[in-house]
């Protein structure tokens, strides 16, 4: 008996992403709008005087729900086609409906205005993951936006920052995926009902050549299916760079949060920062004591996938020969749907972390301290210079000091710099204030203000006018 563990089944589906998204691409979502969109044609055509009975609409909205996949499987082996397998497998239930189903359209009626459908929906719900982040991100931006760290340039220690103002710049990052997601969302328009070639020549043939009712019947069937917009021209298919620049989106979400990740696994690896981590997790089979940070990494795992398929919406949208080629179908079948999951996978794992990202302020703060006598010399030299000191004296004692104390700390020891200054006599004038010199808040610069003037001036506008839907939860199932 062959059952579900003796195929193969996408980990995006059983594993990663959420049941929403699963849903949005499934066959049930998929079979069921074409049928809304045939619903959709004859009532229009109805309506615009075309010989469709009320009775065969009503017979079609009464069958809708009956949708018997594997009748429309068996007809799809003997026609090779699953357009008019569908066709016949619901005309079977709706026997006084069957000649006018369809009628006037071509495949990509049902196929082409699906898919706008699928992405429309689907943007919907990774705007509310994403805008849930920024909420998330911006009240542990606002909670650590005093607490100085040490700052990082090509991996190595740097000025000073805060906490705070490093989760401002994944903030940042995900503001700016969302303007572009918005602006992608109005660029989803429905293809319509264009014919064969795009050219309408099929419905001037139902409407004895008045352009003015095809006109009409598109308008019509766009407002039913809840578009605002069509595209103006197109051929048998919709533009596919629409596909390209939708992936672009989800691309770029997926770049934002792979960085995030790889900060946050670095991070981790100094013990400042952690994921949050179950009380009963594992998290190596062969060493008990370990705490790595899977769901980070799991975040750059697919967002790595996500960000490469960007490039087969990109050889389809080059490749779409004249008015159509086939080439691009089962492709598409495949890239879309997994751009899609693979990027809601990805946010629902960052829901989660950044919902709960563990701090350890003592270890920061010696992480900081380790290295700010360093970051302070010049500090440091100017205020021994206001209390006499000779600069240039200062300048080499700080060299020969801090050469030293770099050296003990390559050789397994803890940085001794600031004793080592305390101790000098050139220094003798602010050896009682070297703790007050090197506190790190006075190395942070506008940081802890940056952070409430960017959250004030572009993150709280976003979270106000998405309040509706703020509070999406991560559904990581492993």
């Amino acid at each position: 008996m062959n059952t579900d563990a003796d195929s193969y089944r996408s980990p995006l589906g059983t594993r990663y992403a959420s049941r929403a998204m699963s849903e949005n691409f499934s066959d049930r979502k998929k079979f069921l709008t074409w049928r809304k969109l045939w619903i959709a044609l004859a009532e229009s055509e109805n309506e615009l005087g075309l010989k469709i009975t009320k009775e065969q609409i009503a017979e079609l909205k009464d069958k809708e729900q009956h949708l018997d996949l594997e009748l429309a499987a068996d007809y799809e082996k003997k026609l090779r086609h699953d357009v008019m397998a569908h066709i016949h497998a619901w005309g079977d239930v709706c026997p006084n409906a069957r000649g006018i189903i369809h009628l006037g359209a071509t495949s990509c009626y049902v196929g082409d205005n699906t898919d706008l459908v699928l992405l429309r929906d689907g943007l919907q719900l990774i705007k509310g993951q994403l805008v849930t982040v920024i909420s998330q991100l911006k009240a542990f931006a606002l909670e650590w936006r005093t607490l100085p760290t040490l700052g990082f340039t090509h991996y190595q220690p740097a000025q000073a920052t805060t906490v705070g103002k490093r989760a401002c710049l994944w903030l940042q990052d995900l503001v700016h995926d969302l303007e572009d997601l918005e602006h992608v969302q109005t660029m989803v328009r429905f293809r319509g009902v264009k014919g064969t070639t795009g050219t309408q020549a099929s419905f001037m043939e139902l409407f004895e050549g008045d352009g003015a009712k095809v006109r009409e019947l598109d308008r019509k069937v766009t407002e039913k299916m809840g578009f605002k917009r069509t595209f103006g021209v197109t051929g048998q298919t919709y533009p596919r760079q629409l596909d390209f620049r939708v992936g672009q989106v989800l691309s770029s979400i997926a770049q934002s949060a792979h960085k995030f990740a790889t900060d946050l696994r670095l991070l981790a690896n100094r013990r400042e920062l952690e994921e949050p981590f179950g009380k009963s997790q594992i998290g190596s089979s062969a060493m008990p004591w370990k705490r790595n940070p899977m769901k980070s990494e799991r975040i750059c795992s697919l967002s790595r996938f996500v960000m490469e398929l960007l490039g087969n919406t990109a050889h389809t949208a080059a490749n779409q020969w004249l008015e159509r080629t086939l080439d691009d179908s089962a492709n598409r079948r495949l890239a879309l749907a997994e751009l899609f999951l693979g990027t809601d996978a990805v946010l629902n794992l960052y829901l989660d972390v950044s919902g709960g990202i563990v701090v350890y302020p003592a270890v920061v703060k010696r992480n900081l301290d380790m290295e700010l006598p360093f970051l302070a010399t010049e500090n440091v030299m100017m205020e021994a210079v206001k209390a006499g000191g000779d600069r240039q004296d200062l300048h080499e004692r700080i060299r020969v000091h801090s050469h030293a104390a770099a050296a003990a700390i390559k050789e397994g020891g803890e940085s001794d710099l600031a004793e080592r200054l305390q101790a000098d006599p050139a220094f003798a004038g602010v050896a009682g204030r070297m703790d007050e010199i090197l506190d790190g808040s006075r190395f942070v610069g506008r940081a802890p203000d940056q952070v409430l003037e960017f959250i004030e001036e572009e993150v709280d506008p976003i979270l106000e006018r998405y309040s509706d839907v703020v509070g999406v939860t991560g559904d990581v199932r492993v």
